[in-house]
């Protein structure tokens, strides 16, 4: 029997999938739940296991090309005396779809990556691609993956590249010596040193076309389901003395300065849980949850929102470890679609950046988004009539007014900036 391998949906919103590289090649025997394919969704990379055993006859999607959920991306066939007759069906299935138009000549090309230039076998997206066996073993024995040659297809990163790195000795590879992972689930996170927010630039070449990847693609649609949106914007000036004094008390302990925001905007949405809530067709929904999203941008373009979730009940300590966690692991796109999903208010932080103030678009199924710019000394009136030298922080939200109101948003901020000005140390308690 001949069974097609069809692109998952790794995500609710995921329509569309891109592979990023084959594990399996045409000819290699395939076991139930082995890892065939890495694809990429909207937001992560992510392994995709066969359903049934078999032998992998042909592949209909090349690494790098994309496919629609639930269309054909590869034929298993059950017996050898079937692979001919697979190979021939998927020849007609990549027959029958349009092949794109060719390239403008005046248009210059996409420069390849070192490795494609010298022969070498990683993977389009110029991703390490890790299997999940080899990432715990590297967590185990405390070995850098960013500093390995992979061995398997593709160049992936195996286990016995790990176990060698390790001085270990090397298992058998083979179906019995690699453990799989669920679907949904993604690898666990690599073992890097944390890394600041990334300079945005433009690495293409002047005048060229560069599609869209699909992390764009998602921002994209995200952004035009807002301009259906009702919203208004309110600014506020917060003084950040007492934060940043805080913040240089216990950034020796690991503390950053997003866990701190996270959590100020956290404890104060317990006091306004409108401000956390959502609009439904059918009414205003509460959220029985506060969880804090943080914008980050990538390298390559778009962003990604990590969750910090149940911001409120956790501790800042634990709260900046889960952060640094997860910007580690959404620059190598391998958050669970939970982690970077399941925001019910968001932060924009574009300070780092120099910038002193701008307003932030509302995302899709939230009420509220904060944008946050940079603390700077500012000249100010004192209480007793006297000018003074402050460092404030602008500070603009954005609300859908279907459900949020002026008012509702002013005693929000008022109340977040008496946090942080006058009793930022609640946070650490």
């Amino acid at each position: 029997m001949i069974r097609e391998v069809f692109m998952p949906a790794l995500s609710s919103t995921m329509t569309e999938g891109k592979i990023v590289s084959w594990v399996k090649a045409p000819g290699d025997r395939v076991e139930k739940g082995e890892t065939v394919v890495i694809v990429e969704s909207d937001k992560a990379d992510m392994d995709v296991e066969s359903f049934h055993e078999g032998i992998l006859a042909a592949i209909v999607v090349e690494a790098g090309g994309s496919a629609p959920v639930g269309e054909a991306i590869a034929l298993l066939a059950e017996t050898e005396a079937e692979i001919t007759a697979a190979q021939q069906q998927a020849a007609s299935k990549v027959s029958s779809t349009p092949t794109p138009s060719a390239p403008d000549p005046e248009t210059p090309s996409q420069p390849s990556s070192d490795a494609e230039q010298n022969g070498g076998n990683a993977p389009r997206s110029g991703r390490v691609v890790i299997s999940p066996r080899a990432r715990k073993l590297a967590k185990e024995l405390k070995v850098d993956l960013a500093n390995l040659q992979g061995s398997g297809p593709h160049g992936r990163i195996v286990a016995q590249d790990v176990e060698r790195a390790a001085g270990q000795p090397v298992s058998p590879s083979g179906p019995a010596a690699f453990i799989p992972a669920p679907i949904p689930a993604a690898p666990a996170p690599t073992p890097v040193a944390a890394a600041p927010m990334p300079t945005v630039t433009s690495t293409a070449p002047l005048g060229q076309l560069v599609p869209f990847n699909t992390l764009q693609q998602a921002v994209i649609r995200n952004m035009n389901a807002s301009l259906a949106v009702p919203i208004f914007h309110v600014s506020y000036a917060i003084t950040t003395d007492a934060l940043d004094t805080l913040y240089q008390q216990i950034k020796s302990k690991g503390v950053t300065m997003t866990g701190l925001l996270a959590k100020a905007v956290a404890v104060t949405l317990q006091k306004h849980p409108l401000l956390n809530a959502t609009y439904t067709d059918q009414g205003l929904q509460y959220r029985p949850n506060i969880n804090v999203a943080v914008a980050v941008a990538m390298d390559g373009g778009g962003l990604i929102t990590p969750v910090l979730q149940n911001a409120d009940q956790q501790d800042i300590y634990s709260l900046s470890r889960t952060w640094r966690d997860l910007v580690d692991r959404s620059r190598t796109k391998q958050l669970k679609p939970e982690e970077y999903s399941s925001g019910t208010f968001t932060l924009s932080n574009l300070g780092m950046f120099g910038v002193s103030s701008f307003d932030a678009i509302l995302p899709p199924g939230q009420g509220s988004i904060l944008a946050i710019g940079g603390a700077r000394p500012t000249v100010v009136a004192t209480a007793d009539g006297l000018l003074g030298v402050k460092r404030q922080m602008q500070v603009n939200i954005t609300c859908d007014h279907r459900i949020i109101y002026g008012a509702d948003a002013a005693a929000f901020l008022k109340d977040l900036a008496e946090v942080i000005e006058t009793n930022p140390q609640s946070l650490t308690l």
